[in-house]
C-alpha cells in the first residue's frame, strides 16, 4: 500500500520568463547580415583578440537589437554570442539568439546554436560533417528530437545563411512543432490548474486515505471510515482529482475497491507469490485503474484499454547527462514494460506530451526494485500537468499527496526510478 508523504515548496517549472515577446519561427528578425559581416571578423580573428574585445550592441533592419560579446570560460572553447534584446535583457538565449563556438587552441569552429524559443533547453544546433556537409541537432530539455542529422551545405554557408533558408535546407528531418506551441491548446488545462489550486486548501494528508463513491473518507486498505482524522494519501489524492473530473460528467465518484484490482499485463510468476504480503503493483492497478474510468466516461469504453491510456512511445532515443562543465549523450530506451521511463528523460518526455497531447493530464506510479528477494515495487503516485501559459512558457505542475509540489525536487528526488505514466483527457468543469 502507499502510504508515503512528502512535503515540498510550490513551483511551476518555468525557464523562460522572456516568452511573452516570442513570435512564430517564420517571424523571427533576420540577422544574416549581421553574420556575414562578423564572418570576417570575430568568426575567424585569433581567439586571443576574440575574447579581449568589449561587448557592443547592434540593430537589425527590423528594429531588433543584437548584442556582440565573446565569452570564455577558462576551458577549450570560447564563444561568440548574438544575443538578442527581449525587454531590455541580453540573456543570450533569447529567441533568435545565435551563438557560434571556437576552439581556444587553433581557433576551429565547432558549431553553431540558434535558439527559436526564448527558452534555454529548446534549441538546434549545427556542426561541420565534411567539406560540403553540416550536420545538425534539435534539442528540448537536454532530449535529442533529432541527432547528427545531415544536411547538404557546407558548415560556412551557415554562418551566413539566413534562418528561414537554414529551416528549407532541413527538410522534414527538423521536428517543428516542438517548437511551436499554440497557447490556445492550453486553455482548458490552465483552467483545471486553476481549479485545483482553489479546492485543494482545505485538504489534509493522511496515511491510507481515500473518499469514497459517497465523498466519506475510508481507508484503502480496509475500506473502514475514518474517525479520528481525515485526510488522502497520494493515491487518494489522484483520485480526488479524476472524481472531480468526472463528476461533472458523470454525476458520481469512483467507488474505492475496483482500483485495487489488477489492471492489464503486469508481474511474472515469480512476483505472485508476494502480491498479497508486498502489493508491489498497487501503484500501477491505481493509476491504471483510474486513468481507463476517465477515458471510459470521456471517449468511450475502447479509450479505457491499455494501449489507449498508458504512454508508451517518446520521441527522443537519447539525453545529455550533465556533470559540471563536461556533458555527455546518453542512450534513453524510452517506455520499458513493467517499469515506464527513467527519470532521466521525465522533462523533455513531459514536454513533448504537452505539445504532442494538449487537453490531457498524466497520473504517474514511480517504482523502483528493492527488498527481499528484489522486486520492482510502485510505492508513490503523483498527478503531473504539463503546460504551456498564455506567454508560451513551459511548465509542469506537480500535484501528490494532497498538495501543490516542485516539479525541479519530484524529477531529482528519483535519480534512479522510473515512473510508469498514464493518459487522462480532460473537461473544463472540475467539482470533487
Amino acid at each position: 500500500m502507499i502510504m508515503a508523504r512528502t512535503k515540498f515548496i510550490v513551483l511551476i517549472v518555468c525557464v523562460a520568463r522572456l516568452g511573452a515577446l516570442d513570435t512564430t519561427l517564420d517571424g523571427i528578425a533576420d540577422d544574416s547580415i549581421l553574420r556575414t559581416q562578423l564572418a570576417k571578423t570575430l568568426f575567424v580573428d585569433t581567439p586571443r583578440s576574440v575574447v579581449a574585445r568589449q561587448a557592443r550592441t547592434e540593430t537589425l533592419a527590423s528594429g531588433v537589437r543584437v548584442q556582440v560579446r565573446s565569452e570564455w570560460n577558462g576551458g577549450d572553447e570560447f564563444s561568440i554570442i548574438l544575443a538578442r534584446e527581449h525587454n531590455g535583457q541580453f540573456t543570450g538565449w533569447g529567441q533568435g539568439s545565435f551563438i557560434l563556438t571556437r576552439s581556444v587552441e587553433d581557433g576551429a569552429v565547432r558549431r553553431i546554436r540558434i535558439f527559436l524559443r526564448s527558452d534555454p533547453y529548446t534549441y538546434i544546433q549545427f556542426r561541420p560533417l565534411s567539406a560540403a556537409k553540416s550536420e545538425f541537432d534539435a534539442v528540448v530539455y537536454d532530449a535529442f528530437l533529432a541527432r547528427s542529422q545531415p544536411v547538404a551545405v557546407p558548415f560556412n554557408q551557415l554562418l551566413e545563411m539566413p534562418l528561414s533558408e537554414v529551416f528549407k535546407i532541413m527538410n522534414g528531418t527538423f521536428p517543428r512543432r516542438y517548437f511551436e506551441p499554440e497557447t490556445a491548446d492550453y486553455r482548458d488545462v490552465r483552467t483545471l490548474i486553476a481549479g485545483i489550486r482553489r479546492e485543494i486548501r482545505p485538504l489534509e494528508f493522511g496515511d491510507d486515505g481515500a473518499m469514497d463513491e459517497n465523498g466519506k473518507y475510508v481507508f484503502i486498505n480496509s475500506l473502514s471510515a475514518q474517525e479520528t482524522t481525515q485526510g488522502l494519501n497520494c493515491s487518494g489524492f489522484a483520485k480526488w482529482v479524476i472524481d472531480g473530473l468526472l463528476r461533472p460528467v458523470t454525476g458520481k465518484r469512483l467507488a474505492v475497491a475496483p482500483l485495487k484490482q489488477p489492471y492489464g499485463t503486469r508481474g511474472t510468476n515469480f512476483t505472485a507469490p508476494f502480491e498479497r504480503s508486498r502489493d508491489p503493483f498497487f501503484g500501477l492497478d491505481w493509476v491504471r485503474n483510474l486513468a481507463a474510468a476517465a477515458g471510459s466516461a470521456f471517449k468511450s469504453p475502447a479509450f479505457g484499454s491499455l494501449d489507449e491510456i498508458e504512454v508508451r512511445a517518446a520521441p527522443f532515443q537519447a539525453v545529455l547527462r550533465r556533470t559540471g562543465r563536461t556533458s555527455t549523450v546518453r542512450h534513453y530506451p524510452g517506455h520499458q514494460p513493467n517499469a515506464g521511463y527513467g527519470f532521466e528523460g521525465i522533462q523533455p518526455l513531459l514536454y513533448t506530451l504537452a505539445i504532442d497531447e494538449p487537453g490531457h493530464i498524466f497520473l504517474g506510479a514511480i517504482n523502483r526494485e528493492g527488498g527481499t528477494p528484489p522486486l520492482r515495487t510502485y510505492f508513490h503516485v503523483a498527478v503531473l500537468i504539463p503546460y504551456f501559459d498564455e506567454q508560451k512558457v513551459f511548465h509542469v505542475a506537480v500535484f501528490e499527496s494532497a498538495e501543490e509540489t516542485s516539479f525541479n525536487r519530484f524529477r531529482v528526488r528519483y535519480p534512479t526510478h522510473h515512473i510508469n505514466l498514464c493518459r487522462v483527457p480532460i473537461e473544463t468543469a472540475f467539482s470533487p
